[in-house]
């Protein structure tokens, strides 16, 4: 006879959190080269249990690339943008029995999440007219279609770790964040450019990747969590 016995453990977590973070970011755009930007981050998270949340983020920052004197259509840009998007972020520790293996136990923090949101694109500076096509195109020359300010929608992918600290009466607390994020954006607001596909090759969504290290901390009701072993 085969007997199948489950267990429970248990522990308590606090349901909410708060953070800040900031790190660098690169753009994959229609110009032909990204380059290094910055980005700074808030969260406000809602915690299911111990590991799966839902939260906002709201990042601002400066994503920029091209140079007028060393891209192929002397293209450049730089864009102050703002972000609020909705996130779920489920961790390792939600889907493996951590307390039986030391290892699992160390990383139980790591984590991939999915969102959406919208990202608000402001140019502080572009290059809008094509340098030396004033005779073909007066007054000013051939003019990069665009725009200098628009809205988009962008999914950001997460993948991260959270490293756990305890406060002096033994709960969680306080979390140290590793996090590479992946930016998607459905338009054409990142790099304020929307030339046409089959002259530039305009093919691919927009995107901008952040990696960041980051600090949050936990508060509010304390939560009772079963799990099932």
């Amino acid at each position: 006879m085969l007997t199948v016995q489950l267990a429970s453990a248990q522990s308590n977590y606090f349901k909410l959190s708060y953070g800040f973070g900031v790190g660098p970011n690169r753009s994959y755009t229609d110009v032909y080269k990204g380059t290094i930007g910055y980005t700074t981050y808030g969260v406000f998270d809602f915690h299911i249990s111990p590991f799966v949340t839902v939260g906002l983020e709201g990042q601002y920052g400066m994503i920029q690339g091209g140079d007028i004197n060393t891209d192929p259509h002397n293209r450049q840009f730089i864009n102050k943008y703002t972000s609020l998007t909705v996130n779920g972020k489920l961790m390792l520790g939600e889907i493996v029995n951590y307390d039986r293996s030391e290892f699992l136990y160390n990383i139980k923090g790591l984590y991939a999440g999915l969102g959406v949101g919208i990202i608000n694109n402001k140019m502080s500076d572009i290059v809008r007219y094509k340098p030396n096509t004033e005779a073909a195109y007066p007054p000013l020359g051939y003019k990069f279609p665009g725009k200098d300010k628009s809205m988009n929608i962008v999914v950001p992918i997460n993948l991260g770790f959270n490293y756990y600290l305890n406060d002096g009466y033994g709960y969680v607390r306080y979390v140290i964040n590793f996090n590479a994020q992946a930016n998607y954006t459905f338009g054409e607001g990142l790099d304020g450019y929307d030339d046409p596909e089959n002259k530039f090759q305009n093919y691919q969504p927009d995107q901008y990747n952040v990696y960041s290290i980051g600090f949050k901390y936990f508060f509010g009701n304390i939560k009772v969590y079963h799990k099932t072993l």
